[in-house]
């Protein structure tokens, strides 16, 4: 079943990636401030803080015979590929390209809370770093795919590089429409047995002040700390083919074909990341790959050249995935019960999402103050704070461990 999941992931994240390495240029060709394509970069982040719980929320209160994931999927992925084929023939008009970038960031992020829950539904919580290293290497795929397009196609055949992502995703989707089922699953049983104890399903806001309430701040700074990291992440990915362009004067298509060596690098870490995870314990392994990724971008910034940043940001993806495998997982594993994990996922990516809209502008706004050879230390100053607050979490947690 993890095989499926990872496909789900794949089928959503083909797109998105290109959608990041791809869309920029698009909106450089209208804008000169790179806050302002930074920000719009961000927007589909924006839409996925209200979209993505609510509709976390509302997979976990579906019931049906194919489950309370799938439906959606099957209805979302479909039109999110179609819209997505739509981008490059819109992008001469620069309204006409928001708005297409906007259909589809609401479609996207509709189901984006949905696939990623299927994977604690089917896996107990002992092995769920384990499912989620091969899900985001399914992800990290995703990156390696969009690089080689961008390399291949992006500056001879923009539209068939942007039909490819969508005709993956849409070969996924029938698989998945054909072969799962998550009424079978061990997260839906336990979800109808709770309904029939607790009776009255859980709302959103009930979630939300439970967590807000909670004298053991964990989960609060956990999500904080989803949220500044991927601050940072976000950041590398919006405004790397940019960087590739300006800092050193790489084409377009070998700018964003920097993702490519940082794929691999993301892949090979995935499983160790949660080996290590399960070891030696998620926060101490969040902790380590966040301090690996700033020594990635002090790295950049002192080897700035082609060469110097393909090893920097393959660098900063190993130590990301030390965070990214676990970060959800840490955040599963605080949940009460198996009716709210579609919430917890919604919430996580509300950290992730809130950090992915603010990140590309602040970094921006930094390059814009500055110059883009500076940029990388900007996102290592990010990193250093998502840092310091994780570390906290750990100490809450050891203290909650010693009480008696």
């Amino acid at each position: 079943m993890t095989f499926y999941v990872a496909l789900a992931v794949f089928a959503q994240e083909v797109t998105w990636n290109f959608f990041d390495s791809q869309v920029p240029p698009l909106l450089r060709a209208h804008l000169t401030s790179t806050a302002v394509v930074g920000l719009l970069m961000g927007m589909d982040n924006l839409l996925g803080i209200f979209i993505q719980p609510w509709m976390g929320n509302r997979s976990d209160r579906t019931r049906t015979r194919w489950g309370r994931r799938v439906p959606y999927l099957v209805a979302g992925m479909p039109a999110a590929a179609l819209v997505f084929l739509l981008i490059p023939q819109v992008a001469g008009s620069l309204s006409l390209l928001i708005a297409t970038m906007v259909v589809y960031a609401v479609i996207c992020n509709g189901f984006k809370p949905v696939s990623e829950s299927l994977l604690p539904d089917f896996i107990t919580p002992e092995r769920r770093s384990r499912a989620n290293a091969v899900v985001k290497i399914a992800a990290g795929l995703t990156t390696l795919v969009a690089a080689l397009i961008s390399i291949l196609l992006v500056d001879d055949h923009p539209s068939a590089a942007f039909a490819i992502p969508s005709l993956l995703m849409l070969a996924a989707i029938a698989v998945i429409g054909f072969r799962v089922r998550d009424s079978r699953s061990r997260g839906y049983q336990r979800a109808l047995a709770e309904d029939e104890s607790a009776g009255s399903r859980i709302r959103v806001r009930t979630i939300i002040l439970g967590i807000l309430r909670d004298e053991d701040r964990s989960r609060l700074l956990l999500i904080l700390g989803i949220f500044v990291f991927g601050c940072a992440w976000a950041a590398v990915r919006a405004l790397m083919t940019p960087y590739g362009q300006e800092a050193l004067a790489m084409s377009r298509g070998a700018a964003g074909g920097l993702a490519l060596p940082s794929g691999i690098a993301y892949l090979a870490a995935a499983i160790p990341a949660a080996l290590l995870a399960e070891r030696f314990g998620r926060i101490k392994v969040m902790v380590g790959g966040i301090a690996i990724f700033i020594a990635a971008m002090a790295l950049g910034t002192i080897w700035q050249q082609p060469t110097g940043s393909y090893v920097a940001f393959a660098l900063g993806a190993a130590g990301a995935a030390g965070f990214m495998i676990n970060a959800v997982v840490a955040l599963w594993n605080l949940a009460p019960s198996a009716r709210v994990i579609g919430t917890y996922t919604g919430l996580y990516t509300v950290g992730w999402a809130s950090g992915a809209f603010l990140g590309p502008a602040m970094v921006g706004a930094f390059v814009d103050l500055t110059s883009w050879r500076s940029m990388l230390v900007g996102i290592g100053v990010i990193a250093a704070l998502a840092a310091l607050v994780i570390t906290r979490v750990g100490v809450l947690q050891r203290n909650r461990a010693a009480a008696p």
